[in-house]
């Protein structure tokens, strides 16, 4: 091997044993990746990619890789362009634009005429490009100058235009779950490119990096890292809690997500929005993010909160908490954490009401204890056959023929005839469902369904409150 050649390798396996673990680590074939079973699979177009020659046409020109940080999108790209000795361009559009991109693929161009070698062009970030710098890439993606690999944290559906995405394979990434974090902890802790068994790590302090990982390859590796020096600093050859919360400056949250904390946490935050106590709600809230509580479980307690402790008190809050629901879903940790503190900031400082929980559970009741029978004739389904010789839909008032578009008919079984199950409070705009659930009430009561509705005036103040 010639000097300067020695030189180089030299200087790369230097370089190699100074990068950060989660460098170190990063799988260099498709069978060392964790996680993303769903992507792995025999016959995917993942693997088709990585198993396929760079003339095949059998694979997509373009791949789109959306999910999560710390999910393996960079080092998918990595195995690929490894695997089929493809030559490896990566770009940031952080840093990048229009020249750098032009750059890349006159660079690709060269390597396809002067080697007949494809070029894999990682660029990370591809949500940050303008739509103009996304056009630049279409001529190359389309005559497979190069294979693009693209990598976004945020929908691509909204942040990559149409053209692009029409030309690619939109492979979705999941978050790591705990089994695959711990397998990779495990590999980084013995392996020779890793740590090389020279520290151990205790269970509860592996709990605890589990926790603050988050389903995050990366941040997993690098909190191992830190843990791993702060062990060596102080002359030891475990990794504890304690040296954890050195190393990270970061306590060590209290809080089992099978066991006590998980549900009297919960509780707390639950009965500190029902208190109307907005602080001490958001403690609670960052206790469960800062332990790694699945944003799901929090979010579903929120919308079952805002119906239960709000309800048309608020009617707002429900819309809040689903918003809140579906965002988690859309985006997870850690920016999931914003929605959830802005409903739990609605739902604490919203006017309460248990109303609508009490009334679902009287009625309840009542059909547990038998108070049901017969749905009255006149309300029965009358659309088939036969059915008006039963007598089924005769005497029906069809509300919307009615000036106030309110008949006076008897609507529930007489089991339950006149049993007022909805009492509304007079808090918050519950106190406009209060005053028209009373009228109402007297409407149905007295027969006088074709009464004159209110007059316009005190509807519109109604309206305003």
């Amino acid at each position: 091997m010639p000097a300067d050649s020695l030189f180089d390798y030299a200087n790369r396996e230097h370089q190699a044993a100074r990068a950060p673990l989660a460098a170190r680590m990063r799988p260099r074939t498709l069978d060392e990746v964790v996680g993303q079973r769903k992507l792995l699979r025999p016959g995917s177009p993942l693997r088709r990619l990585v198993d396929s020659s760079p003339q095949s046409r059998a694979v997509p020109a373009s791949v789109i890789l959306w999910g999560p940080p710390g999910t393996g999108k960079t080092t998918l790209a990595h195995v690929v362009a490894r695997s089929t000795d493809r030559h490896f361009l990566e770009l940031s559009a952080i840093t990048a634009g229009v020249k750098e991109v032009r750059a890349a693929l006159e660079e690709a161009r060269n390597q396809l005429a002067g080697y007949e070698r494809e070029t894999v062009l990682f660029l990370d970030e591809i949500h940050r490009f303008s739509k103009a710098q996304q056009d630049s890439l279409l001529p190359a993606v389309e005559n497979r100058t190069v294979t693009l690999i693209a990598a976004t944290t945020e929908n691509p559906y909204f942040s990559v235009i149409s053209p692009l995405m029409s030309r690619s394979l939109l492979l979705t990434l999941e978050q790591l779950d705990e089994d695959d974090t711990s397998s990779l902890i495990d590999r980084a802790l013995v392996e020779q490119r890793g740590l090389a068994g020279t520290v151990t790590l205790a269970e509860d302090a592996r709990a605890q990096l589990l926790r603050l990982a988050g389903g995050d390859a990366r941040r997993a590796l690098t909190a191992l890292e830190a843990g791993a020096g702060a062990a060596k600093d102080s002359g030891s050859d475990e990794i504890t809690v304690a040296i954890l919360e050195q190393a990270l400056d970061r306590a060590a949250v209290r809080y089992d997500r099978d066991g006590d904390q998980h549900y009297d946490v919960a509780s707390a935050l639950i009965k500190s929005i029902r208190g109307s106590d907005v602080d001490a709600a958001l403690h609670y809230l960052a206790r469960m993010v800062e332990a790694g509580e699945d944003p799901r479980f929090i979010a579903r307690r929120l919308v079952i909160s805002a119906s239960e402790d709000i309800g048309l008190a608020d009617p707002s809050a429900l819309q809040t908490a689903v918003a809140a629901m579906q965002a988690v879903s859309f985006i997870g940790w850690p920016e999931a954490r914003i929605s959830l503190a802005q409903a739990v900031i609605a739902l604490a400082a919203a006017p309460k009401s248990n109303a609508a929980y009490l009334a679902i559970d009287a009625a309840l009741a009542d059909v547990r204890a038998g108070l049901a029978g017969p749905v009255p004739p006149h309300l029965r389904d009358s659309h088939y056959q036969g059915a008006g010789k039963l007598g089924h839909g005769q005497g029906y008032v069809y509300p919307h023929d009615l000036p106030n578009a309110v008949a006076a008919q008897q609507y529930a079984p007489d089991a339950v005839h006149g049993k007022r199950y909805y009492r509304p409070t007079r808090h918050g705009v519950e106190e406009r469902y209060a005053d028209r659930v009373e009228k109402l009430r007297s409407l149905l009561g007295s027969g006088e369904a074709d009464a004159s509705p209110e007059p316009a005036a005190e509807s519109e103040r109604r309206e305003e409150n």
